[in-house]
């Protein structure tokens, strides 16, 4: 018997037809489908053979006369409804995209959308359309620059590795600078790496609680001192500071490698105060001559702010970061062109508007910039603004330019941000696993 024959055949159930779809049967009449004739079930009605069956379904039993479709048993519950009432609705938990593919199957017009989501169906595609857009070049380019980034990462560790064959105590150096470079090496790695991050933090907030009036201390001399408790706990991170500098330091594949890297650049500026206040502290007892000392000493002391910075080595973000200003060079120098012309514009014009107010503190144009700065970022601290009508309205047009300004280059510094992030990430996935 042919399928033409059997689809066609008499019987008690001639007037139905057995879909299974995804799973979910249903036997549905063959006067319903035949409402639309140009929907993929309406066509399957009129099909005489075999293969004009299977163009429509993905498989047929002519036993049960069941035409099996691998399809969203889901949706077909909402293409069942448009069969009865002529109208297809949006379905929350499907995509827009699929949801335009499964109508696309099923041969259901976009015309058939109700009023209820018909707007909504236009908007939603719009956006996804811009959304895919976007990801799809943002993809490219993160693709492309991640797999640079990854392969030049490999290389650069291979090479890395290679240096030290050949030179003394080559496999106990490789091993520990493995544990001291990549955290993500072993157990052992990650916890040096959190001991060195608690050691950084210990030292921040000690420089912090330095700087409150119950821990300022004098000698007989009324000479300021520093606390005992606060001084141990400097030297002793100092101490750990030197110590995993000097390790990483004799431990390394390429001394000047090493020493020219920004990081460890960072790691040896925050130890040099220490040992230098020391050195001048040494020779201001020695010499009470020497006026100029204790100001050395303090600009020293200043410098131990540089040990917050130590925290990129622990902070993808903060790598991030400095990577993003490195390389966003023009559009941070295309913000500050454009804040300078809107801030020497802005200062003038408040200048002119204001100067013959007696009660207005813009008295000059400098004073002019210092009011468009704070207006044009939108700081606005209070201490300088205008009083008259018209300066008021300069002022306004000077914040929508400061957010139009700002806004503009911003878009794409974060969107070198979040590539460079992404390389970060990529990078600290260990190349080399622990033998």
């Amino acid at each position: 018997m042919q399928y033409g024959q059997i689809l066609h055949r008499r019987g008690p159930d001639e007037s139905f037809l057995n879909l299974n779809v995804g799973g979910f049967k249903q036997r549905v009449e063959r006067s319903i489908l035949q409402r639309f004739p140009r929907t993929r079930l309406g066509r399957l009605l009129c099909c005489v053979s075999e293969e004009a069956i299977l163009e429509l379904c993905d498989d047929f039993s002519p036993t049960d006369r069941e035409y099996y479709f691998d399809r969203n048993p889901c949706f077909f519950r909402n293409v069942l409804n448009f069969y009865h009432t002529g109208k297809i609705h949006l379905m929350e938990e499907l995509c827009i995209f699929s949801f335009s593919q499964e109508i696309e199957y099923w041969g259901i017009k976009e015309l058939h959308l109700d009023s209820c989501c018909s707007n909504k169906f236009q908007e939603q595609r719009q956006f996804a359309e811009d959304k895919d857009w976007d990801r799809r070049s943002g993809e490219q380019q993160q693709q492309f620059g991640s797999i640079d980034s990854s392969m030049e990462e490999l290389s650069t560790m291979d090479k890395d590795l290679e240096k030290f064959e050949g030179t003394w105590c080559s496999e106990v150096r490789k091993n520990i600078w493995l544990h001291l470079e990549n955290p993500g090496y072993s157990c052992l790695a990650k916890g040096i790496a959190v001991a060195s991050l608690a050691v950084v933090l210990t030292s921040i907030v000690a420089m912090c609680v330095h700087s409150m009036p119950e821990f300022h201390q004098v000698d007989l001399n009324d000479k300021e001192i520093e606390d005992p408790v606060l001084a141990i706990f400097e030297a002793v991170c100092v101490i750990c500071f030197s110590v995993e500098f000097l390790v990483r330091l004799a431990v390394a594949p390429c001394a000047r490698k090493f020493m020219s890297n920004a990081l460890n650049i960072i790691d040896f500026v925050s130890i040099v105060p220490f040992y230098a206040t020391l050195a001048f502290e040494t020779v201001d007892e020695e010499n009470e001559e020497l006026e100029n000392v204790g100001k050395v000493v303090q600009i020293l002391r200043l410098m131990r702010i540089f040990r917050i910075l130590k925290l990129a080595r622990h902070s993808v973000g903060l790598r991030s970061l400095g990577a993003t200003l490195r390389h966003s060079y023009h559009e941070v120098g295309l913000l500050m062109l454009f804040l300078s012309v809107g801030i020497s514009i802005f200062s003038a014009l408040i200048y002119f508007v204001e100067k013959e107010s007696e009660e207005s503190d813009i008295t000059t144009i400098p004073v002019g910039w210092w009011w468009a700065t704070i207006s044009m970022t939108t700081v606005g601290y209070g201490d300088t603004c205008p009083v008259t009508v018209v300066g008021k309205l300069v002022a306004t047009i000077c914040i929508v330019c400061g957010i139009l300004v700002v806004a503009l280059p911003i878009t794409i510094i974060f969107n070198k941000f979040s590539m460079y992030y992404q390389r970060v990430k990529v990078s600290c996935i260990s190349p080399c696993s622990p033998p």
